[in-house]
């Protein structure tokens, strides 16, 4: 039997880069954990016990993908990062100092039950879903 302790990774295709370095690992605080010759195209940053993949559509890596994303065409709806307990205005307060604009909080349900959790978008337009993560 199959048994899934959390998310792994998440491969995000990119023709911004720097923008999305700059938001993973600027804003989010996600460092830089691997990254394969800038031809090859392959960024991988570390979030807790997950990666996200970030590979430029004009590399290697990228091309075999097809073409960019696009606002009518994403290459995924959303995922979810488990985020250590902060408030919720002290999270709303961070992500507006950082120039990014973020929906309400909600009760969602997610790996670990139901919580609040807040949706923000990255440069690509990438919709990211934050959520404290469950003491216990």
């Amino acid at each position: 039997m199959i048994e899934i302790a959390g998310l792994d990774h998440v491969v995000l295709r990119t023709s911004h880069m720097e923008e999305m370095l700059h938001f993973y690992c600027t804003v989010l605080g996600c460092p830089v954990e691997r990254e394969l010759s800038p031809g090859f195209g392959l960024v991988q940053l570390r979030a807790g016990s997950a990666l996200i993949d970030l590979v430029a559509v004009d590399s290697e890596l990228g091309r075999v993908g097809g073409g960019p994303p696009t606002a009518g065409g994403n290459n995924m709806d959303h995922f979810c990062l488990q985020i250590e307990p902060l408030a919720e205005e002290s999270i709303t307060r961070y992500l507006a100092s950082c120039g990014i604009e973020a929906g309400p909080f909600e009760r969602r349900y997610g790996a670990q039950g139901f919580g609040n959790s807040i949706y923000l978008r990255d440069p690509e337009g990438n919709v990211v879903e934050l959520r404290n993560r469950v003491q216990g």
